[in-house]
């Protein structure tokens, strides 16, 4: 049987809105929820390696997770990140030879009513299990490849960069 592993870093997915702060803070990952909801058939392990607005992400929070999934026996990862810098992440998991990678989250978070999070999840999913090795992003419908992709703040969307981007 398949097998997937999550792992959750934090960012607006998994966000809780505090009224009397009125802001948001990031709290427990919405992802075993989400699965269970859906009633997915496979097997998966859920794992938290950090709770971090991805803003605050460092080059060493991001050599962590690469040296998770490195040493990790499984193939198939979906990974929950803030949608900032989920591209930098992708771009420092380039290269892990016979894995497939797939970074998702959501623009509002996955507690919320109206959310984008259990189709950006579902489509990770769908993505961990049928795509090549490498690395993707899983945003707005889209699938792109690690490298080829960019927040476009302005319009509150993922798209393809430009040949003159990179």
């Amino acid at each position: 049987m398949q097998r997937i592993k999550f792992i959750t870093t934090g960012g607006t997915i998994d966000k809780i809105y505090f009224d009397a702060l009125s802001q948001f803070e990031v709290g427990e990952s919405q992802i075993s929820a989400l699965l269970n909801e859906a009633l997915v058939d496979f097997d998966f392990e859920i794992l938290s390696l950090m709770k971090k607005d991805s803003l605050e992400m460092s080059r060493n929070d991001r050599a962590a997770i690469r040296a998770h999934i490195e040493a990790d026996h499984d193939t198939q990862f979906v990974i929950t990140h803030g949608t900032d810098t989920m591209p930098e992440t992708a771009e420092a998991l380039l290269g892990l030879a016979g894995k497939t990678i797939v970074l998702t989250g959501a623009l509002t978070p996955a507690r919320f009513r109206t959310t984008d999070a259990v189709f950006n999840v579902g489509m990770a999913v769908a993505t961990a299990q049928t795509a090549k090795p490498g690395v993707y992003i899983v945003m707005n419908g889209q699938v792109f490849e690690a490298g080829k992709v960019q927040k476009n703040r302005a319009k509150n969307r993922f798209e393809r960069r430009t040949d003159s981007q990179g």
